[in-house]
């Protein structure tokens, strides 16, 4: 197996002043691109998935509902996929029927499968999400055939969307920089999985850093490939911070004019399927940088805040957001 000496020997010093460069780039890229970031929380799917507390459905409705009000217009509802491997998904019917849908906020699920997707159709989906992996050792693990045999499989979902009309999907791609398996995974590898998703009808493909290896510098080489394949208008990415690393990445994908920023509230969550994925970027730490910066998001931070206390609350588990943590303002669970 391989290691990954590369992605950790990070000096302080050096990243410090490598992150004050790339801030002073985006400030300038600001000037030409929009300065609006959409974020898509997924704490109520990617972020619950992998809490070992089942929560009854109740309060993910409750979740998804405070979270309606903060802002956000994109919210990742719950994934149609067998309970037997994500238990805390098999009351998906049940959540997405009971939430509260807002006008202007979308709600797409996970649907691995034509029958995923039929079962979230029936539901009233108006927007679902496929996914794949860049390292064939991830995905032979995990789905049993290679990343280009499990795209394939996405192929009737693909058609089945195309066929119902004003069905909008979304692609993730796993592993873009490393695998808890393979190791290192070249940019070529992700670059052939991005492009098949976007040739099969994906409007949007998220880059997921799945165990949080990444760097600046292997994110950087990741996208140098991935944006000569796919329109930057059409990636979002999506940072786990297993080594504290996810703020930065997603800093670097603003350099490339990315606009769509995956997260999780207080950090919730990670990959049940891979080993050492620790928690999602936490949205409120996102949000908080993003607007450090001069961008626009249309997220409420301080509400924000009492939603990851309150769903935090009742996993019984502290926050892993760190402006979370640190915020002295008044918020209400």
């Amino acid at each position: 197996m391989q290691k990954f000496p590369q992605f950790l020997k990070t000096n302080c010093c050096s990243l410090a002043w490598s992150i004050a460069k790339r801030t002073a780039v985006t400030q300038q890229n600001v000037n030409t691109n929009s300065n609006r970031i959409r974020i898509v929380e997924v704490g109520p799917r990617d972020g619950l998935q992998n809490e070992p507390k089942l929560l009854p459905a109740a309060t993910k409705i409750e979740l998804i509902d405070r979270l309606s009000e903060t802002g956000l217009t994109s919210i990742e509802a719950t994934s149609f996929v067998s309970a037997k491997w994500v238990p805390q998904m098999g009351d998906n019917a049940e959540v997405f029927r009971g939430i509260r849908k807002v006008p202007g906020i979308s709600y797409p699920v996970l649907t691995p499968n034509l029958k995923g997707f039929e079962s979230a159709l029936e539901a009233g989906a108006e927007e679902v999400a496929v996914f794949g992996a860049a390292s064939d050792a991830f995905s032979l693990k995990n789905v049993n055939c290679t990343a280009a045999e499990a795209i394939e499989r996405f192929r009737p979902v693909l058609k089945a969307a195309q066929k119902h009309g004003g069905i909008r999907v979304r692609g993730y791609v796993s592993t873009v920089v490393g695998c808890p398996y393979e190791g290192a995974i070249s940019p070529l590898a992700v670059v052939k999985v991005v492009e098949a998703l976007h040739e099969m009808g994906c409007y949007e493909i998220s880059l997921g850093d799945t165990i949080g290896v990444g760097t600046p510098g292997s994110v950087r080489r990741m996208l140098d490939e991935v944006v000569k394949a796919v329109p930057p208008e059409n990636l979002a990415v999506h940072c786990h911070d297993t080594y504290g690393q996810a703020l930065s990445n997603i800093l670097v994908s603003l350099d490339y004019g990315i606009r769509v920023v995956d997260a999780s509230v207080s950090g919730l969550g990670g990959c049940p399927y891979a080993r050492g994925a620790s928690g999602n970027a936490a949205t409120e730490d996102v949000i908080y940088m993003l607007h450090g910066l001069g961008l626009e998001t249309g997220v409420q931070l301080e509400k924000l805040i009492g939603v990851g206390r309150y769903i935090c609350s009742q996993l019984g588990r502290p926050s892993e957001s760190n402006v979370n943590r640190a915020w002295k303002g008044t918020t209400t669970t």
